[in-house]
């Protein structure tokens, strides 16, 4: 399956948007749609850092921007599942 161009994604997130707002979304299509589409954002940011981690050493620098990518793509994730963070501050 091919990646969607920019414009096909953007003209999907609106016409999701417009779906959800109007309570149309009876097989929660455009819900799906949106919430992994702002999850992903997360998750490429996750993947960048990993990247520039992996090729350039392990600079202190990297790492945090690494661990701080990491979670936010778990903020993400728990706030999207409507819970609250259950670490509770402990890692």
């Amino acid at each position: 399956m091919s990646k969607p161009t920019q414009a096909e994604l953007q003209t999907a997130l609106e016409r999701a948007a417009q779906i959800k707002e109007h309570n149309q979304d009876e097989y929660f299509l455009a819900k799906s749609l949106l919430n992994h589409h702002y999850r992903l954002q997360y998750l490429q940011e996750v993947l960048k850092a990993a990247d520039l981690y992996m090729n350039h050493g392990m600079s202190e620098q990297d790492q945090m921007h690494l661990l701080r990518s990491i979670e936010k793509a778990k903020e993400a994730e728990y706030r999207t599942a409507n819970r609250e963070d259950e670490r509770f501050g402990l890692e």
